[in-house]
């Protein structure tokens, strides 16, 4: 683009905002303008003929961007078929859950998951900062309409959103980025427009150069191209080829196939009760607390909508039904409130077909065989098809059956500009849950017609239940018999949870007598509660233990995987983190209740008391055993005798109790003597943890004094904030408790967490462990631990043996402690750089290094050992630690000024060839001694401005 380019005021003058006070623009108290500006002046605080051409590109690019986001955000649509309703996001957004994964060792694993506060913590939160971030959510759980609130705050400048400081964001729909390789064309089409006069050039050096950028591609699930062999900037993106420091943020319902290491991922986890009600007033009933009632009855009256309405798509559009239909009805599945609600939207535009002067629609509701094969064909295919073309529409349904959907809003067209710059109307489905329904539909006719005759693995072949549980679900729900097929086909794929298996069960909710078969064959293996399950899936299965307990069926393992909280002794249930009560459990068998591995990460401690735990054998009628495994959970130590019920003694229940696997040792609890009974199950060395906790000491005593007895190797020990002191003796460990761990001739390895230890403590842990005659580490993580030790007072065996003694830093860098002197390594210990120095010229002569080790370094010793009457002045700034040299702030990262050297400088100023050639020319060797500071201060500047400096 040329310099004679003219940019009109009103497109680059960055304000951009509409009207706040419109009805359209719902701005709120939130909105906030942009910095006021005249003509004369821009958003860059420059008078417009002074900006440079590269300025008025950004400028007109951000306005561009705003003004295509308005259009998208102005105009959201609650429920489809009531079109002359429309409203701004921010009058309608209300946050559902939000959660990231905090394992950073395994991007894919399966939590834990912690909680965020809001929305604006994926773009703020510290604990998720990432230049690679995904968004994962089921389908209607609003991941397109959090990015619709995002664009928001960044077009309006909302005071305190992350967004207002972002100064380019993009946010492309994946769904139409089918054939475009290039993602800056895929911006200049879809957000630009094709006379912009902003091209693909022109973007790629606008996000590069941009002091903060953000990309956000939504709906990956719904990418054309996902698998397409031909690489794509989408493809190169998620590995990191392209826009490797810019963060950005995919939506999806599923993981990619391929993701970067430093991935954070974060999920959304629906409405809870407080996000319901809160949609229910802003874009419902406003104030009228009596109709808000009204909504919030009719919820409590559906158990089956209350879990569903954790979906924010289905919570809303039940909430403007409920609202406007007063013959609302009880469902028991979520296939019976679709029928409802299609049902609903062909009343509401018959009714309207009614009033004068109004389109008349003629289309029998329950005659749609060709969109259910369309609506199949799309989601059967390895690429899903997201979108048509309004022309392909009218030829495969017919004008009149098209216009008809299009105006109850299950059809939506959109206007966009293709891949050659030409505009066309392109038509999807309000949202994907539509596409399913009726491809439903089509599944059901294809089982019913051909019966026996059809491949259920040939049907269903690219249609993956993870993707597209819906589907599945629904053809359950719509026939009873297709429903059983379909079941029976998934019990034969071990890879499916279970979870879902009983959610497609569960669609036959009003056949119970034809399900029972079925309750039979799942109940028979191991039925699975975890805690990473949102609600809908968790209670999926206490209906499926409903069932269980009112027709027999016995359960052979409940497994409670990290989702027991409490059992209420009150009401005779189990309450799950999740909030749900398990209280028809008198068919479980086996009760399986799992927590937390390893020390240090676990969330909190669950005491389980002696009356909660004979409740809850007694609730169990039919239990024969019962195990608790993980540090998460503290059992008690004992029961007394009076407190045991006549039954439960002849019952004789099997109660074992595992702190944790790793520990070695399992506990069983004997009826006869009231007392835990240990065995051992280690073949090898163990590991043991110890909390703050009272009980958990005592626990973790009982172990270690097994394990010693039995002559165990403990490989390590864990004190997680329980360590105090040493007894005077130096005989035993006391802990915060007042318990005492006396010496273990077994242990290899002890490590003191987040405990602040001072010089006279550190002496008597190293005579502590001096009497464990096969310790060989001592670990202090996190700890605030004295600069310096006195060597003389650290035991003499343990300098001569092969022990060692590691602190480990908040960033997780372990220094060792020299034991001949005193200090931790790389912190500037004159005597001790020469003591290891003179200790090093054995293994130097034994290794060949002649000059180092029979020459320079004897040499340098013998001088600085009379450096102190040589040079006194030096001498004493050596041994306050001036010989060394440090490139941060901190501790324990001193390093030689000879390191550092090459570390920097001599880095910078390497070259290939060197000084070769030209040393014997005097003129051009000086010139090079003489330019190359400042060549190297210039690469080192402009690495550093490239994050591309390397660590220390």
């Amino acid at each position: 683009m040329g310099d004679d380019v003219e940019y009109p005021l009103a497109e680059i003058s960055g304000t951009g905002p509409v009207d706040a006070s419109s009805s359209e623009a719902g701005g709120g108290s939130r909105y906030q303008h942009g910095p006021s500006m005249t003509p004369e002046m821009t958003s860059l605080g420059k008078p417009l003929h002074r900006l440079t051409e590269k300025q008025k590109k950004m400028l007109y690019f951000i306005d561009a961007l705003k003004e295509r986001y308005r259009v998208d955000y102005d105009k959201v649509q609650p429920i489809p078929y009531i079109k002359d309703r429309l409203y701004c996001v921010d009058r309608v957004y209300v946050e559902g859950g939000f959660e990231f994964m905090a394992n950073e060792q395994n991007t894919r694993g399966s939590g834990p998951w912690e909680r965020l506060e809001s929305y604006t913590s994926v773009i703020s939160d510290q604990r998720i900062q990432s230049v690679r971030r995904i968004i994962e959510g089921e389908p209607g759980y609003g991941k397109t309409t959090m990015t619709l609130q995002l664009a928001y705050d960044w077009c309006n400048r909302v005071e305190g959103s992350p967004m207002r400081d972002v100064e380019v964001l993009i946010i492309l729909r994946m769904r139409q980025l089918s054939g475009i390789r290039s993602i800056y064309r895929a911006i200049e089409v879809y957000l630009l427009g094709s006379d912009s006069r902003v091209k693909e050039a022109d973007i790629a050096a606008i996000i590069g150069e941009s002091k903060s950028a953000v990309v956000i591609l939504d709906g990956y699930d719904e990418y054309p191209d996902q698998h397409s062999r031909r690489e794509t900037d989408v493809h190169r993106i998620l590995k990191l080829d392209l826009f490797a420091n810019t963060p950005v943020i995919l939506t999806t319902r599923y993981l990619p196939d391929y993701i970067v290491p430093i991935t954070k991922r974060v999920r959304l986890t629906g409405f809870d009760e407080i996000a319901r009600d809160e949609y229910i007033r802003k874009a419902v009933v406003g104030e009228d607390k009596i109709a808000l009632s009204s909504i919030k009855a009719r919820l409590k009256e559906n158990p089956v909508l209350e879990d569903l309405c954790q979906v924010p798509l289905i919570f809303v559009m039940f909430a403007h039904i409920a609202h406007e239909n007063q013959d609302f009805q009880n469902f028991k599945s979520v296939t019976e409130f679709f029928q409802y609600m299609i049902r609903c939207f062909h009343e509401h535009l018959k009714n309207k077909s009614k009033s004068m002067n109004t389109v008349r629609y003629s289309i029998d509701e329950n005659d749609h065989a060709a969109l259910d094969k369309l609506a199949f064909s799309a989601i059967s295919q390895e690429n899903q098809q997201i979108t048509w073309s309004r022309e392909d529409m009218y030829k495969q349904l017919g004008h009149d059956f098209y216009t008809t959907y299009l105006a109850l809003g299950i059809f939506v067209e959109e206007e966009v500009v293709s891949y050659e710059s030409s505009s066309k109307v392109e038509v999807r489905f309000h949202h994907k849950l539509f596409c399913e329904w009726y491809a439903a539909h089509h599944i059901v006719y294809i089982l019913s017609e051909r019966g026996q005759n059809m491949s259920l693995d040939d049907l269903f072949r690219h249609m993956k239940p993870e993707d597209l549980q819906y589907v599945y679900r629904f053809a359950c729900g719509l026939n009873r018999n297709v429903g059983s097929s379909i079941i029976r086909y998934l019990m034969r794929s071990p890879e499916l949870s279970l979870q879902f298996r009983i959610l497609c069960l569960l669609e036959r909710a009003g056949d119970v007598e034809g399900i029972l078969s079925d309750v039979r064959t799942l109940c028979s293996g191991r039925v699975t509660i975890q805690r990473g399950d949102n609600r809908l899936p968790q209670r999926s299965a206490v209906q499926l233990l409903d069932i269980a307990a009112k027709h027999g069926i016995p359960v052979s393992c409940l497994h409670l995987d990290r989702c027991f909280s409490k059992f209420d002794v009150t009401n005779t249930c189990i309450i799950l983190t999740s909030g749900l009560r398990l209280s028809n459990l008198k068919t479980v068998k086996v009760l399986h209740v799992e927590g937390f591995m390893g020390g240090g990460t676990i969330p909190s401690r669950i005491e389980v008391t002696r009356a909660e735990l004979l409740g809850l054998l007694q609730t169990c009628k039919t239990l024969e055993e019962i195990r608790f495994e993980g540090l998460e959970y503290l059992l008690p130590l004992s029961i007394p005798r009076e407190m045991i019920p006549p039954t439960l003694k002849t019952r004789n229940i099997k109660v074992s109790y595992q702190r944790d696997p790793r520990h070695g040792v399992v506990h069983q609890f004997n009826w006869n003597d009231r007392q835990w009974r240990h065995q051992i199950t280690a073949d090898g060395s163990v590991r043991v943890w110890i909390s703050q906790i009272k009980l958990d000491q005592q626990w973790g005593l009982m172990e270690l004094a097994v394990l010693s007895t039995a002559g165990v190797s403990i490989k390590k020990l864990f004190l997680v904030r329980s360590f105090s002191n040493i007894t005077g003796d130096r005989q035993s460990i006391i802990l915060t408790s007042g318990c005492t761990i006396p010496v273990l001739h077994t242990l290899r390895g002890l490590t003191i967490r987040e405990t602040d230890v001072d010089h006279e403590v550190i002496l008597r842990i190293l005579a502590y462990t001096k009497e464990c005659t096969k310790i060989t580490k001592l670990r202090f993580t996190h700890c605030d631990v004295p600069d310096k030790v006195d060597p003389l007072l650290i035991p003499l065996p343990l300098r001569q043996k092969r022990f060692n003694v590691k602190l480990k830093d908040m960033s997780y860098k372990s220094h060792l402690l020299v034991m001949d002197t005193g200090c931790w390594e790389r912190e500037g210990d004159w005597l001790g750089h020469l003591s290891e120095t003179a200790n090093m010229l054995p293994f130097l002569a034994a290794a060949g290094h002649y000059k180092y080790g029979q020459q320079s370094l004897p040499q340098y010793l013998t001088e600085m050992k009379h450096l102190s009457v040589a040079a006194t002045d030096v001498y004493h700034s050596f041994m306050n630690g001036n010989f060394v040299a440090r490139r941060a702030n901190g501790s324990h990262n001193a390093v030689s000024p000879d390191m550092l050297l090459e570390q920097t400088y001599n880095a910078e100023a390497k070259e290939v060839s060197g000084l070769n050639a030209i040393t014997m020319n005097e003129s051009a060797r000086s010139k090079w001694i003489y330019t190359k500071p400042g060549t190297a201060a210039g690469s080192f500047q402009l690495k550093s401005m490239l994050d591309l400096n390397a660590e220390t």
